[in-house]
């Protein structure tokens, strides 16, 4: 269930808490925690609330992030469990044709045998939360004018993230909520030594693959395990043989009871976002244009690739993790417009605005200034709108494999002329090791031929854009409109020399001259659009600004007013930590069919066709016909349990939550939402919205009968049983 797209909005996020919460809907802050007390125990959790408030105890402290997914330590030597499709990057970098873990699975069956994720994998564990909102707004507030707010925001960012990571060792990051009211520094150990330890086959780790995604009945063992390392004196190391393997303080036990339908369950994650809080006109712009233009174009980018690595197995193993992320979001933007039209969402959008509106007005001279702030948000958004087409097009070209390496590696030599404080962010020395990363392993996600398929889509796109919406500087670089121009283009790029790594990695160095003498035809393209990359990028600090003030003045005024209607508030997911509760249960869709929570064994077998994605592997298929439960079956199931319902409040980045019963103890990973929850990014729909979870009975018995890991099991304090 992972969210990534050709553009994203950045929507504010509303941090206030009001009325009485309710089980299921609400991803709610560590800080709104003891105002939630009351609910949680009538949820039926069975721990002290107060014990979920302390971040660096017993759960939460177990709960890390991967950077785009969730996961959590679960053994005293630095083992964490995440999603099969979290760790797909990781299967993929290590995968080749001759040798395709995607295909075959991966199991370490000791500790060196266990290989990296990657240069650029990370596991995060939370140190601190600080609230620094007061330093953040006095520093936009003497700022002079909209892009002086943009700067200022950047300025005091980079000082509050410098001054906390003094400390080597730990990587922080500033949160804003409610677009601007509320702003908090977390401070991650930043682990760098990423391993991966174990991943079931494909047709076990992604069964019913595309297919299933997003629906229920599901029957997907969508599960993994990596290893942290550190160095011998315990503190963050890049990789090295001599590493050792981290030990956390806190780390989750797999629950000893089983999960039954109507029992408390609650998640501890990273969601990515939501846009509850966000304009109609927001909303209309996303459900007419963004989503169904994006959705489009992924449509097209998986055909090419897939028709190419048809003819070529090399391109089907390299880009297998890009296309897999693509045909995700595609699904799910179908499934959220398909969700849209369901509940009316954008009935729903205008009736909520409208009534705040219509609230401030009614308080005379006193919802003025919201009033206006609305007023200017609306005019920003509309300014964006002009240029969108350009914005898409141009930016998914100038980041196109070599393209994208020969823009980054120019842009670098241009910050790195300044002092650090100076340079854009994402640039600084701090970055230096995640730029090189990727440099370093885009040699297993790159081959030249279909670069060039990829670089002909969007310069084929690029040249039906309207003269309006063109950009000088590529129109110059191209030389033409017709496809002459572009196989031109395409030529002569085929030249670069950016498709060696050693190449790439001497680049890193090179200073602004260096780059704007060269004679590769990539960097030439760089260096040729770099001007209007910097002009956009300025008018776009600028609307920043300017929503810096109208923000949170207008998100204030929304809970506000669903304070004054006895509503609780909690805040838009931002990828920052938040907790969801609720209970194990089914649904009844439209069509009045009713959806039972869990699915069986037995069920994996008839759905096998013996064809991807439903090639479950023969020695599955026999234990289950022979009633080989291995002691882990389920009393009122009769079988083991798959996959589970809740209605838990999840999203993008949710991916590998661990699934908590209420005693905190380990039932599940979180992984998926059903068909009808897609829509609750905008609107959240409790009748429908489920979470769909991997049973921790599944996972150990794949892990026992299917593709064993004995090892794994009795580090997981969980030994085979009989």
């Amino acid at each position: 269930m992972r969210h990534t797209g050709l553009a994203a909005a950045v929507f504010g996020a509303i941090a206030t808490m009001a009325g009485i919460a309710h089980a299921g809907e609400g991803m709610w802050v560590p800080q709104q925690l003891p105002d939630i007390a009351v609910p949680l125990k009538k949820a039926g959790l069975k721990l002290d609330p107060k014990q979920l408030a302390n971040l660096t105890g017993d759960p939460m402290a177990a709960v890390v992030s991967l950077g785009g997914c969730t996961a959590s330590f679960v053994s005293p030597q630095g083992l964490v469990v995440t999603n099969h499709h979290c760790a797909y990057g990781a299967i993929q970098l290590n995968s080749t044709p001759e040798k395709n873990l995607m295909r075959d699975g991966f199991n370490a069956a000791t500790r060196p045998e266990e290989v990296s994720a990657g240069p650029n994998a990370r596991i995060y564990a939370l140190d601190t939360i600080q609230d620094v909102t007061k330093q953040v707004r006095d520093a936009i507030a003497a700022a002079p004018d909209a892009l002086g707010r943009t700067r200022a925001l950047e300025t005091i960012e980079k000082q509050l993230v410098s001054s906390c990571e003094r400390e080597g060792g730990y990587r922080c990051r500033l949160y804003s909520f409610s677009g601007g009211n509320t702003y908090r520094l977390f401070r991650n150990l930043e682990i760098k030594d990423v391993r991966l330890v174990y991943a079931p086959p494909g047709s076990v780790g992604n069964y019913g693959g595309e297919v299933d995604n997003w629906t229920w009945p599901r029957h997907t063992g969508d599960f993994s395990f990596y290893r942290a390392y550190v160095g011998k004196d315990g503190k963050p190391a890049a990789y090295s043989p001599d590493n050792v393997p981290y030990q956390p303080k806190h780390w989750l036990k797999v629950a000893d009871k089983p999960l039954f339908a109507g029992d408390f369950v609650m998640v501890a994650g990273y969601p990515g976002r939501t846009a509850r809080y966000s304009l109609a006109e927001e909303f209309d712009e996303t459900a007419q244009w963004s989503y169904p233009t994006v959705g489009a174009h992924y449509k097209k980018l998986v055909a090419l690739v897939q028709a190419e690595g048809r003819k070529d197995p090399d391109i089907a193993v390299k880009y297998a993790s890009t296309v897999r992320g693509w045909q995700n979001v595609m699904k799910n933007y179908d499934g959220q417009l398909e969700g849209f039209k369901r509940i009316n969402a954008a009935a729903t959008k205008h009736a909520e605005e409208t009534a705040v509106l219509d609230w401030l007005r009614a308080q005379g001279g006193k919802g003025d200034e919201a009033l206006a702030a609305h007023a200017k948000l609306v005019s920003l958004d509309e300014a964006a709108r002009i240029h969108r087409e350009r914005d898409l097009v141009f930016g998914q070209l100038r980041s196109t494999g070599v393209l994208g390496a020969a823009t980054q590696l120019y842009r670098l030599s241009v910050e790195r002329a300044k002092p650090d404080a100076e340079r854009e962010q994402g640039y600084q020395e701090r970055d230096l090791p995640t730029i090189e990363g990727a440099m370093r392993q885009m040699e297993r996600r790159y081959v030249p031929a279909m670069d060039r398929e990829l670089q002909a889509y969007w310069l084929r796109e690029y040249v039906k854009l309207p003269d309006a919406q063109r950009v000088p500087a590529v129109d110059k670089w191209l030389g033409g409109n017709d496809e002459k121009a572009i196989n031109a283009a395409l030529d002569k790029l085929s030249k670069t020399r950016l498709g060696s790594t050693d190449q790439r990695l001497s680049l890193m160095k090179a200073d602004r001259a260096s780059f704007e003498k060269s004679k590769d035809p990539a960097v030439q393209f760089a260096v040729a659009i770099m001007p209007t990359v910097l002009q956009l990028e300025q008018e776009g600090k600028a609307r920043a600004g300017d929503a810096l003030l109208a923000r949170p003045l207008y998100l204030q005024a929304v809970a506000d007013y669903k304070k004054s209607k006895g509503q609780f508030v909690y805040p838009d997911a931002n990828s920052s930590l938040r907790i969801t509760f609720g209970n194990v249960m089914g649904y009844t869709r439209t069509d009045g069919s009713k959806q039972v929570p869990f699915t069986r064994l037995e069920e994996v077998a008839a759905k096998a066709t013996g064809q991807d994605p439903f090639n479950a592997p023969k020695v599955l298929l026999d234990a289950i016909a022979a009633k080989n439960y291995g002691g882990l079956a389920d009393k009122k199931l009769k079988t083991v349990p798959v996959n589970f319902l809740s209605d838990l409040d999840i999203t993008g980045g949710n991916s590998g939550s661990p699934v908590l019963d209420a005693h905190g103890k380990l039932v599940g990973l979180a992984f998926d939402g059903n068909w009808e929850s897609v829509s609750s990014n905008w609107v959240f729909d409790p009748a429908m919205t489920r979470m769909i979870a991997v049973d921790q009975r599944y996972m150990r018995w794949i892990m026992q009968e299917v593709y064993p890991a004995p090892q794994l099991l009795q580090e997981l304090g969980v030994p085979e049983k009989k």
